[in-house]
């Protein structure tokens, strides 16, 4: 079966879709699949371009290629759902947010105008259309689901995939809290390097990079953490191998998350996550004083669960060997099985 699985993408930048898109198109060519990936270029400022993006999307001629019939396409997230196609499936990672939940919040991006809120509302009117197309529609996690339910009236069926491969394992649980993430402000890198400034025994290891690092960098020096926050960028996949296996634990707290690969990473590796009540998505597998703890979004309160997990490493390591009989059971065998069903 010949499979066009679309994205969009924002040049110079990589994250969990990505992973996840490259992964897809990798496992459909390995069970003998002809399948590629086809991308476009993603701007959503000022307003009015998110709508410029998505007609660019909904002009595509997938139907076929290089005078051969494209048998499937796959569309994951805002705007690449836009394309026609006669069997079009939808694997939601998520809709446009700051059209949804994020709207005036700090986070958002539309204003009180009657300009902007018209902008809002077409996007709206758009996803009902374009995500009513699809023949299959399935959301990447609960929480995804049912933000699609509620702005949409449409059922899916959540159908979460692996993490990216990489060579996971325990090497013991050392004295850092490692974050693994694009570095922005929906996912709160600064509540752990509060954490720190309140712990002088909690030690940090972020890795990642984007557009708040700056910001995040300058707080951790404000706090006096030099020395024990380090800052890693982007690292090679036997380096992040190697800091999964040897951290503590793992901290991930983004505000409302769609689904977050790195929890699924972190039980892997064996390690406990550290999330917070208002995360989203990781709350479907994190449950506290399970796989993990889970706390209120604030410094003291990190710093406190930070703190019991050095003082508690046995139940650490059990936490993280729960985590990983969870991580387990979501394989690549049975995802594309139902897509492909």
């Amino acid at each position: 079966m010949r499979v066009a699985v679309v994205r969009p993408q924002v040049p110079f930048a990589r994250g969990g879709a990505e992973i996840f898109t490259d992964r897809l198109v990798d496992e459909l060519r390995a069970r003998g699949h002809e399948a590629d990936l086809v991308s476009i270029p993603f701007k959503w400022y000022p307003g009015t371009r998110v709508l410029t993006q998505a007609f660019m999307w909904r002009l595509l001629d997938l139907e076929e290629a290089d005078g051969k019939p494209i048998d499937l396409v796959v569309a994951t997230k805002f705007p690449s759902y836009l394309v026609r196609h006669r069997n079009k499936r939808v694997w939601l990672v998520h809709q446009f947010r700051q059209a949804y939940e994020l709207d005036r919040t700090e986070l958002g991006q539309f204003g009180d105008s009657p300009e902007d809120r018209a902008v809002r509302r077409k996007i709206q009117d758009l996803d009902r259309l374009a995500l009513g197309e699809a023949k299959r529609l399935f959301s990447t996690s609960r929480n995804v689901a049912d933000r699609l339910e509620r702005s949409t009236g449409l059922a899916s069926e959540v159908l979460p995939h692996p993490p990216q491969e990489l060579a996971y394992r325990c090497e013991g649980y050392g004295d850092f809290v490692l974050s693994v993430n694009r570095l922005d402000r929906a996912k709160r890198i600064d509540l752990l390097l509060e954490a720190a400034a309140l712990d002088p025994a909690l030690e940090v290891v972020v890795v990642g990079d984007g557009p708040d690092r700056p910001r995040l960098e300058a707080l951790a020096r404000d706090r006096g953490l030099n020395g024990r926050a380090r800052f890693a960028g982007r690292v090679g996949d036997e380096e992040l191998a190697e800091l999964y296996g040897r951290c503590l634990a793992v901290f991930y707290a983004p505000v409302d998350e769609d689904f977050g690969m790195v929890p699924f990473e972190a039980f892997l590796s064996e390690k406990p996550v550290l999330t917070t009540t208002d995360a989203g998505g990781p709350l479907e597998i994190v449950t506290d004083g399970r796989t993990g703890l889970v706390v209120a979004p604030e410094a003291r309160e990190v710093a406190n669960a930070t703190g019991w997990l050095r003082a508690h490493r046995d139940e650490a390591a059990t936490f993280g060997r729960a985590g990983r009989e969870i991580a387990a059971e979501v394989t690549w065998e049975r995802a594309l099985g139902k897509l492909l069903a």
